[in-house]
């Protein structure tokens, strides 16, 4: 397979027209010799450079090439079609046929008209319904027309599976390195005259491996064709007509094949068939996957594109925050380098990335301060990254702070902690080198225990606010399944896509995938272990922070525990503490009268009850005109204990009204 091939230029489709009408010149003497008729003086030798690239690429013979132009003549000709049936004898045969062509035509080869000769392999030409098959009629096919006559394009019915991708951004040197390794392969594999090798790029940035699949093609003068698999036909007569025309179309104009592999729930039938056409076809193919795929019979070299690193992402904020700094006037450009760690530390953004949330502070820049300039990118890189977990999570919007989480001193020593470790994760890690030689352990992983209500979701909004990052709640019940394996890939999936802006995992009550590590009486009590190893990998590796809840702490097994980072015990509120949540419960704008925060403070609840009874003691006031009183807060504490099943002791109102 060649690696290089000769395209036509724009400018010389006239003269190749030109040469065509020459050549078909040729044609139409020998028709008229063979109708009898008197012929015009015959043409000197043919010279149409893509038709001689066609016979070339095509292995045509004179023959087959004559009987190629003879149909490009009835396209193009108006004498043509009275010239074909006088030379046939026939005034019904107005059209080209395989036995004109073996009357009229030197050297002729009744081979040439076989399924497996060039003209009906490559599709050249198109054979219509007739009698018999050689008074049926001929027909030149029409990217093979234009193409002699030096107005090239893609033939119709690739069209529409195809894309050309548009002129990608600068690669990073860590990807140009991919695209010089991926080009060698293909060079090393040329020389030898082997088969080209599948080329595989592995990962989760689509857009990095597009980038490096097109540079690849542009090293080698080859011109890639995007295809999503879905669009691919499942019939077998379906994917070998595509087949052949992509390997046409190579041989033609080098087309490659960038083939974009989604995870999607293509039954078995459809991947093999799939699978056996990139074994098949002939032509330069990258895939472009979120994981390695294997093929039977086509070699494979795979390749794991990694996001650009860390410096590399470093670089690319400068160069577009320098940009941005050139469009504000002189004496009032802000600095903004000073935040380029902070996004790095908490984006893990592509080229592409980076230069579209630089083009959106510029279209919505107004104030030219660095802190509100730096705020409003901060938020446009919160909302770009947002990820994809519509299906398994929820995002949660809160504006709580420290003050509004009540917790002994200790407790809120450790999230404070917690807070530390993510905003200087990039100076410890990469700066001062603790991950440089191992990227395991390097996620901040938490898990915070407690009773219903004791704040341990508040907790995880308080950091959010803190870091100013998004915090996903993951609803375990759409991740854990009862199919063996199933577990691990939605697993795979949340943190695959929150990788990308780093935000806060929650994983309410999960006590529906931890427990005591049983001992293993059967594949189920394994696999159980093994779910729960993978979280706890993925945690570790994790660039963002991931937090466990549960109300049974003494149910997780020690083994679990140990590698976590942070564990936080919420304690049931005392007294003292249920005054502090009764003072802060109600917002500033509330109108409260009469309340004993001493009374309200002996009702032996937990905070999250605490404001579920402040709530609904509003809409009682609100809904008699008045403010919150001590009577209205009596009532909804009934409510609410009739709710959590429980009996309100006369200790605990006595003296309310």
């Amino acid at each position: 397979m060649m690696l290089t091939n000769s395209l036509l230029e724009p400018d010389a489709a006239d003269s190749h027209g030109s040469h065509l009408i020459d050549a078909i010149a040729h044609i139409r003497y020998l028709l008229q010799v063979h109708a009898a008729l008197n012929p015009h003086p015959s043409t000197p030798a043919i010279r149409h450079p893509p038709l001689a690239t066609l016979c070339r690429l095509f292995h045509l013979s004179p023959f087959e090439r004559d009987l190629l132009l003879l149909c490009a003549g009835m396209e193009l000709e108006a004498d043509f079609a009275p010239l074909c049936a006088a030379a046939q004898g026939n005034p019904q045969r107005s059209y080209p046929t395989f036995s004109l062509a073996l009357a009229a035509l030197p050297n002729p080869n009744w081979s040439a008209i076989a399924p497996n000769a060039p003209l009906r392999h490559w599709r050249l030409i198109d054979i219509g319904e007739g009698n018999a098959l050689t008074h049926s009629p001929l027909r030149i096919d029409e990217q093979i027309l234009h193409y002699l006559m030096g107005n090239d394009h893609l033939n119709e019915q690739l069209v529409g599976m195809s894309a050309v991708p548009s002129d990608p951004l600068s690669l990073v040197p860590s990807h140009l390195q991919v695209v010089e390794q991926m080009m060698q392969s293909w060079q090393i594999a040329a020389s030898e005259a082997a088969s080209l090798p599948l080329l595989q790029l592995c990962g989760h940035d689509l857009a990095s491996q597009q980038a490096i699949a097109q540079a690849t093609c542009a090293q080698l003068n080859w011109v890639p064709h995007t295809i999503a698999i879905e669009l691919l036909p499942t019939d077998l007569n379906s994917l070998a007509l595509i087949k052949r025309l992509w390997e046409r179309e190579h041989r033609l104009n080098g087309a490659a094949l960038l083939l974009e592999w989604e995870e999607r729930s293509q039954d078995e039938k459809q991947q093999g068939a799939i699978a056996h056409w990139i074994d098949s076809i002939r032509v330069p193919v990258i895939l472009l996957s979120q994981n390695r795929r294997r093929q039977k019979q086509r070699p494979t070299l795979t390749f794991d594109v990694a996001s650009p690193t860390s410096n590399e992402q470093r670089i690319l904020w400068q160069t577009a925050l320098s940009a941005i700094r050139e469009t504000i006037p002189t004496g009032i450009a802000p600095t903004l380098n000073d935040h380029v760690e902070g996004l790095v530390s908490h984006f893990n953004f592509t080229p592409p990335a980076i230069h579209a949330a630089s083009l959106k502070l510029k279209s919505q820049m107004s104030n030219h301060s660095t802190p509100a300039i730096a705020a409003q990118l901060w938020n446009i890189c919160r909302v770009q990254a947002r990820p994809r977990l519509d299906e398994m999570a929820q995002r949660m919007d809160s504006s709580v702070e420290w003050q509004d989480l009540v917790l002994p001193e200790q407790e809120r020593q450790v999230l404070r902690d917690v807070a530390i470790q993510l905003k200087q994760r990039s100076q410890v890690y990469e700066q001062w080198g603790f991950g440089g030689k191992s990227k395991r352990g390097l996620g901040i992983s938490a898990l915070f225990a407690g009773g219903s209500g004791t704040g341990k979701t508040l907790a995880a909004e308080v950091l959010a606010q803190e870091i100013q990052l998004d915090l996903y709640r993951i609803d375990l019940s759409a991740v854990v399944s009862k199919y063996i394996g199933e577990t691990e890939k939605n697993l795979g999936r949340v943190f695959d896509a929150a990788e990308v802006g780093g935000v806060i995992l929650l994983f309410d009550e999960a006590d529906a995938l931890f427990g005591k590590r049983s001992e293993v009486k059967d594949s189920h009590d394994r696999y159980a272990n093994m779910e729960v190893s993978y979280l706890l990998q993925r945690m570790e590796a994790y660039r963002g922070l991931a937090i466990l809840t549960t109300n049974l702490k003494g149910a997780i097994d020690q083994a679990f525990l140990r590698r976590i980072r942070f564990i936080v015990q919420f304690p049931f509120p005392d007294a003292a503490q249920r005054a502090e949540i009764w003072r802060r419960v109600f917002p500033a704008q509330t109108p409260t009268e009469g309340l004993d925060i001493a009374k309200l403070a002996k009702l032996s609840v937990a905070g999250g009850n605490i404001r579920n009874i402040a709530l609904n003691a509003a809409f009682l006031a609100a809904a008699v005109g008045q403010s919150v009183k001590m009577e209205h807060i009596l009532q909804a504490t009934r409510s609410e204990y009739i709710k959590l099943e429980k009996p309100l002791t006369d200790a605990e109102v006595k003296g309310w009204v």
